[in-house]
């Protein structure tokens, strides 16, 4: 038998690697749609809604040229769980398909991880942080280290390591990477800052470039941590009542060692003159 992920149009060397010949259960099969399950480890969580449709378009014109990756369930009869192809076998389902062609193969929970982890990655269907919550998922669940990951996926150590560090963000920021309101590049910049989310919501403000988020973060890790210390209430009282007698806005500036300045804003020379003729008068 001719094994279909060796054809150019199959799902790629990866895939072919991982589930070899002896593994292929049925080829060319088709079963129906409804028997299909969700695959319970799936990397990716978020499905943009304009390629699902234009997929469907193209299933509906086409059909589906490349089969779905099932196994048979564990605790269901007669049902199969999916391993590879959930954008198709949604779009299938929109596109009013009532079967769909499949591969089965066995698969444990490991190998069903895998072959949608190298699918996702190899199309690049993932964002960052499915991307770095499936390398998690290997390592947490697994037994799988930060080395094997590198070679299993076919990217180096560091690669890895920066991947798995996005997640160490603020849950708040985790959302805006996964929904690409900021990128991967932006993200990394922000990793181990106690104010990367209000950092962030810069960013998207201004349109800043990834080095253009380097030097705003130089900047800010170089500044002194200013403490804010409320005012002095008869500071603010002294002002108010000053400002109120001479028309004109007062500022009281007191240091730590009792020194400052007494600030008098005039808008006018009047202002002046008058002001002027009141310390004349009195000192």
């Amino acid at each position: 038998m001719i094994n279909p992920f060796k054809s150019k149009k199959g799902l790629g060397r990866g895939l072919s690697s991982l589930i070899g010949d002896s593994d292929i259960k049925t080829s060319n099969d088709k079963i129906s749609i409804s028997s299909i399950t969700p695959n319970r480890n799936q990397p990716r969580k978020i499905f943009e809604k304009e390629a699902l449709d234009d997929l469907t378009n193209s299933i509906k014109e086409r059909g589906i040229i490349q089969p779905l990756i099932v196994r048979k369930s564990d605790d269901q009869d007669d049902m199969f769980e999916l391993i590879a192809g959930e954008r198709r076998w949604q779009a299938a389902q929109s596109a009013g398909l009532h079967e769909v062609p499949v591969i089965v193969i066995e698969a444990d929970n490991l190998k069903s991880l895998e072959l949608a982890i190298v699918e996702n990655v190899q199309r690049q269907d993932l964002n960052a942080i499915d991307e770095a919550e499936s390398y998690k998922n290997l390592i947490d669940n697994f037994a799988y280290d930060q080395e094997k990951v590198s070679k299993f996926i076919g990217k180096s150590r560091s690669y890895i390591s920066n991947s798995l560090r996005l997640l160490t963000l603020p849950e708040k920021l985790i959302d805006m990477v996964r929904n690409e309101k900021i990128s991967q590049g932006h993200a990394r910049v922000l990793i181990g800052l106690e104010n990367a989310l209000h950092i962030a919501e810069k960013i998207i403000k201004k349109k800043l470039s990834v080095r253009q988020s380097e030097n705003l973060v130089r900047l800010v890790k170089k500044s002194p941590n200013k403490i804010y210390k409320p005012r002095d209430a008869n500071i603010i009282a002294a002002e108010k009542e000053l400002t109120d007698r001479l028309g004109m806005k007062v500022l009281l500036k007191n240091k730590k060692n009792n020194t400052g300045s007494l600030i008098f804003e005039y808008k006018a020379y009047d202002q002046l003159d008058r002001l002027i003729d009141v310390i004349k008068s009195n000192y």
